[in-house]
């Protein structure tokens, strides 16, 4: 660490997507901000893994905006060539069947067949005859919008693999942030009428992908992050934040094994709340940490596979609905971008799979992992196991903030508690425990840039105020 070093009192923690672009702007307004990321890469969730010259994205991260400043900034760290063009194509495997997503009716009978798609209606009817009075599960709230059967064929079974405990225990805010404003009778009307008439927004049909995975992007960040006078160490833990009870004094970092305590002007964090909290000293009060310790994660890892199949099929990626099979999602890196597969006879594929640490999944070894992988592909009837040719693992911890009965009010708890700070503000998916996507996650960064230069931004209403959805079953860069 140069010396020089030490005079950084603007701080972010954590080099995701929140985190770059929170520096970025920062640079831009002037200030020299020191980025402080434990792990030795950066990009976060949206960082790009390489092995053996195959490219891989942990996640899948489309880049599709509606947010202009987003959208900006996207193009003025990727020129137009470094974008691909990438048609977007997923769908639903359930009971040895794909169906289109998003659903479309004739392709949904047809697979259904007549007579389960009258006891669905059947079953929509009831719904709407007797609905849950209260709508506090994701269970009840779909369960009103699209009866029993569909919220069972549909619904169910993958979100109870993303989550891991039953629907009757995922908060309902889950579905009103992620499905708003949909259920049965708008989205028949809107496959018959192709959208004609509806003012929910639609699914894109293509998006924008850099040629070699969402860390391109993040790697030219940091690099005109360095080129303007901000600084980013790597393989840096916080190990404390000393406070006076109104702001944040100073910052006690471990980083290739000395410990530094920086001085704090601004500290701009996408830590996890509950790391945040567990930092802080001297202590918090008892009801704060317990609120802090009682929010929860769902971490994953994913299982990339090399396939010795030029093509397998023409999704980028794949919703598992099937309750035979652990794996939740699969991704096709092929068709996200050729340049993520260097020999064009091989396909690449990323087997996720939703766990926490400590499961049997997560603990698994990893040729155990790359073995259950190649078994389920095959049980899918998408690739022979024996055309596996090699593989890798990757783990993610705190990949997406959970919202279980009680996080609302643990949430307030500790937004009431953090607003005391005024030098501190937290950003991003697990800075503010919300389901963001990756542009959402930016224009908070972006936003809390612009506070600590004097504006007035409440970040809080990021996703809320400026949010947009799609419709049906809405998934992106997120499970």
């Amino acid at each position: 660490m140069s010396p020089d070093s030490i005079a950084a009192r603007d701080i972010v923690i954590g080099a995701g997507p929140a985190g770059l672009t929170a520096a970025l702007e920062l640079t831009r307004l002037g200030y020299r901000p020191l980025v402080l990321e434990a792990s030795a890469q950066i990009g976060g969730i949206s960082r790009t893994e390489a092995y053996k010259g195959y490219l891989f994205d942990i996640g899948g991260h489309r880049f599709y905006t509606k947010v202009p400043e987003v959208e900006q900034l996207w193009h003025s760290l990727l020129n137009a060539d470094e974008f691909r063009t990438t048609p977007r194509l997923s769908r639903i495997y359930f009971d040895g069947k794909f169906y289109k997503y998003p659903l479309e009716i004739f392709d949904a009978l047809g697979n259904i067949g007549v007579v389960e798609s009258l006891r669905s209606l059947a079953s929509y009817a009831r719904a709407r005859l007797t609905p849950h009075a209260a709508e506090t599960t994701l269970e009840q709230w779909v369960t009103n919008r699209f009866g029993r059967r569909l919220y069972e064929r549909f619904f169910r079974t993958y979100t109870e693999k993303v989550w891991g405990v039953p629907c009757s225990k995922i908060g309902a805010d889950w579905a009103a942030q992620r499905i708003q404003g949909l259920s049965l009778h708008k989205t028949v009307w809107n496959a018959l009428t192709g959208g004609r008439g509806n003012t929910l927004k639609t699914l894109i049909n293509e998006f924008k992908y850099p040629r070699c995975g969402p860390g391109m992007m993040w790697e030219r960040a940091a690099a005109q992050i360095e080129a303007r006078g901000g600084k980013i160490w790597r393989g840096a833990r916080v190990a404390g934040l000393q406070t006076d009870g109104a702001r944040i004094q100073a910052i006690q970092v471990e980083c290739a094994g000395e410990r530094q305590t920086i001085p704090v002007r601004s500290l701009i964090s996408s830590m996890p709340l509950s790391t945040l909290i567990g930092s802080i000293q001297p202590a918090p009060p008892d009801l704060i940490r317990t609120a802090a310790s009682s929010l929860r994660y769902r971490d994953f890892l994913i299982v990339c596979l090399i396939i010795d199949q030029e093509r397998l099929f023409p999704d980028n990626w794949l919703y598992i609905h099937s309750p035979t099979v652990r794996v939740g999602r699969i991704q096709n890196f092929k068709n996200w971008s050729a340049e993520m597969v260097p020999d064009p006879s091989k396909t690449s594929l990323g087997m996720e799979y939703f766990c926490n640490r400590g499961d049997d999944l997560w603990t698994m070894a990893d040729a155990d992992l790359i073995a259950l992988a190649s078994r389920e592909l095959e049980t899918l009837g998408l690739a022979r196991a024996r055309d596996v040719r090699d593989g890798i693992v990757i783990r993610q911890l705190a990949a997406y903030p959970f919202y279980d009965m009680d996080y609302q009010q643990n949430l307030a708890i500790l937004r009431g508690y953090l607003a005391a700070f005024g030098n501190l503000q937290t950003v991003g998916r697990n800075g503010l425990h919300r389901y963001n996507n990756q542009d959402h996650s930016m224009l908070t960064g972006l936003l809390a840039a612009r506070n600590v230069a004097g504006g007035h931004n409440d970040l809080w209403d990021v996703n809320t105020e400026r949010s947009y959805q799609e419709t049906w079953l809405v998934k992106d860069d997120t499970p």
